[in-house]
């Protein structure tokens, strides 16, 4: 898709230059040379060559913020990754973070790699070969390895949703087969490689005979949701957030929270909240853990702040800058504990935490009920 018609697709067209699209951008509050507004003025004014060579096209986080202000409802973040795309075609591409070990993985991927990632949840649970449910890992295995000198151990995330379906009376499927869901890949300006993973993934699922797929982190489950028909059409099995799943259970009274009484507040990922439209079951989750008070950030739901990076590329100071923003002001609410939903999420601000000076924990939401549930 080239500038023209990815104006025409998103309608980039009916900007009104308000400014309001820079004035919500995260990045622009530190990065003050990035302007959504400017970008989008360069494409209208037929400035796509310059455009398309501009390192500031990688800079964007896709967030999602600026798409839920606009007052005319253009969508920057899907019109952004039109323009990667063109611009990758061209040979324009990102400052990979972590030396391109994510992307490497996910190439490999498409090779007919095979792998080893179920050894974990048979430790953890019972698992299935076939049946109605299919367990979402994505890349929790190769985070756990990648980022363990951090401190986050991610497939304890991976392992804690196994036994609470398991608890609930549900053996999924897990399988070595499963492949990358192929966010990075698209929103880097790769289509043809998230093609590859997407076509495995969802070959993969039907074969297993699954009615259902159950995902634990946002981007796979927001990928699956909206750019899996996209590319391929209508999926025929559902597909379900695993805190909602969590929070029917606990609503019924399935499964029951306790915490000693520590205070926490809640971060909301941008594909989970603004992307995927799902805010209300953590916080339905959070609010039935009895013994413990949930305060909100002052920046929360539709306005929460992202955690600075996206499609670990262009991971730069503006991301450390607004991650340290984003941890102070959790800390301000009087919580002991951030929680996050979102792999990414934990990552990044355990991160930017490690050279603070600031006491507060940062903990998987998943973990969290793992390790409150009444026995």
């Amino acid at each position: 898709m080239n500038v023209e018609e990815a104006i025409k697709t998103y309608r980039t067209f009916y900007c009104l230059d308000c400014g309001v699209c820079t004035g919500s951008c995260p990045v622009s509050r530190v990065h003050p040379s990035f302007s959504p507004r400017i970008i989008v003025e360069k494409a209208l004014l037929d400035l796509g060559d310059e455009l398309l060579k501009d390192r500031e096209l990688w800079s964007c986080l896709t967030c999602g913020r600026c798409f839920e202000r606009c007052p005319t409802n253009i969508d920057f973040p899907e019109f952004m990754r039109a323009l990667r795309e063109e611009a990758a075609r061209r040979g324009t591409s990102p400052l990979l973070s972590h030396h391109g070990m994510l992307q490497t993985v996910m190439e490999m991927q498409t090779q007919g790699i095979r792998q080893n990632k179920t050894a974990w949840a048979r430790e953890a649970g019972e698992i299935a070969q076939t049946g109605d449910t299919f367990f979402f890992v994505g890349c929790m295995p190769y985070f756990d390895v990648i980022f363990r000198d951090i401190g986050v151990d991610s497939l304890t995330t991976s392992r804690n949703v196994l036994k609470i379906l398991n608890a609930a009376g549900v053996v999924p499927v897990v399988s070595d087969e499963e492949a990358c869901c192929g966010h990075d890949m698209l929103w880097n300006g790769r289509p043809d490689t998230f093609r590859k993973l997407a076509s495995a993934n969802i070959e993969l699922i039907r074969k297993s005979g699954a009615r259902r797929v159950v995902f634990s982190c946002p981007e796979g489950y927001y990928t699956f949701k909206h750019h899996y028909p996209q590319y391929f059409g209508k999926l025929d099995f559902e597909l379900v957030h695993f805190y909602d799943f969590l929070s029917e259970l606990i609503a019924d009274g399935a499964i029951k929270l306790v915490d000693g009484g520590s205070t926490f507040t809640y971060h909301d990922p941008c594909r989970l909240g603004r992307m995927a439209k799902i805010y209300d079951s953590p916080r339905r989750i959070l609010e039935k853990v009895e013994g413990s008070r949930f305060v909100e950030m002052e920046r929360n739901r539709e306005n929460a702040v992202c955690c600075g990076t996206s499609g670990w590329a262009n991971c730069s100071i503006c991301s450390k800058q607004i991650q340290v923003e984003r941890l102070r002001e959790a800390k301000s609410t009087g919580a002991s504990t951030l929680i996050t939903a979102c792999p990414k999420c934990q990552i990044h601000l355990n991160c930017a935490l490690a050279s603070m000076d600031l006491e507060i924990g940062i903990k998987d939401l998943t973990t969290f009920v793992a390790e409150t549930m009444h026995k």
